[in-house]
């Protein structure tokens, strides 16, 4: 593979060699590998590199808010470790990366059990790759989607135990779900499965401080996304996934400005235009 990328070798001339995973498409950008290029990984191909340089073309802050949407992830699990929590499922986790969750929860609280979701098969199988060796740690083919089936897997039911709190963290996959596919009952399906003193984190780019940018992203995205503009959402409509939790401070606000080390102003948190929070199962 062509910039020393992790996933497949090189052909004389420089074209990508055929990956053979099963329901693998090499030829079409795919979010979880647009996302590992962006943070500088190495498993991702022609395609997926493409569509992150249009991206960045149009918004160069994209690269940022791909680290700052990590950074606000390890913040949250910081949080609820504190809050008592010991298991942890990670909705459309991506490709394990810098400070992955299970690192971050295990570092503070040693046998802390962690879940991984995704539907990607590079990222699957790149994950139970990593993971193989770590007891406390699981991997899912599943998607949000299908909450019913994701929440019965064999894996999920060996690691987390529903009948005790939970912090279930879906940072960056909303966003490109329409309301067609009715993610807001999905989320519900979920949130109904915690237990009291569970949380929901959850993370969505908005363009409530950037309207510019909405037509030319959604037209580039329906690349890859049916009904693009559907999953375009303000604010308020971001909200709506809290629905039958209790907010935590500082609430839904910029990811920049959910509990940082240190203090930004409104300016420097909107650059970032990814809002989150975290909500409490009462």
């Amino acid at each position: 593979m062509s910039e020393g990328g992790g996933l497949g070798g090189t052909e004389p001339g420089g074209g990508e060699r055929p990956v053979k995973v099963a329901g693998l498409s090499t030829g079409t950008a795919n979010i979880a590998r647009m996302s590992d290029y962006l943070l500088g990984g190495k498993d991702n191909f022609a395609a997926d590199r493409r569509f992150a340089e249009q991206l960045t073309a149009i918004a160069p802050e994209v690269k940022t808010m791909a680290v700052d949407t990590r950074e606000f992830l390890e913040r949250v699990v910081r949080f609820l470790v504190e809050q008592g929590v010991r298991q942890f499922l990670n909705v459309a986790s991506g490709l394990p990366t810098r400070r992955n969750t299970h690192e971050v929860a295990q570092e503070l609280a040693p046998g802390a059990r962690v879940v991984y979701v995704d539907d990607d098969p590079v990222v699957l199988n790149h994950a139970r790759a990593v993971l193989a060796r770590d007891t406390c740690t699981g991997v899912v083919d599943g998607s949000i989607l299908r909450p019913a089936e994701m929440l019965a897997d064999p894996e999920m039911l060996r690691l987390i135990d529903f009948a005790q709190p939970v912090g279930v963290l879906i940072p960056a996959r909303l966003q490109y779900l329409p309301d067609a596919v009715e993610p807001y009952k999905c989320v519900a399906h979920l949130r109904d499965h915690l237990a009291p003193g569970s949380y929901l984190a959850i993370g969505h780019a908005v363009f409530d401080s950037r309207p510019e940018l909405a037509a030319p992203i959604v037209d580039l995205f329906r690349q890859i996304v049916p009904q693009a503009d559907d999953a375009t959402r303000d604010r308020e409509k971001v909200l709506r996934f809290f629905d039958g939790t209790e907010l935590v401070d500082p609430g839904l606000v910029y990811i920049r400005q959910w509990r940082p080390q240190v203090p930004q102003s409104t300016g420097q948190a909107q650059r970032v235009w990814i809002v989150g929070g975290v909500g409490q199962v009462l």
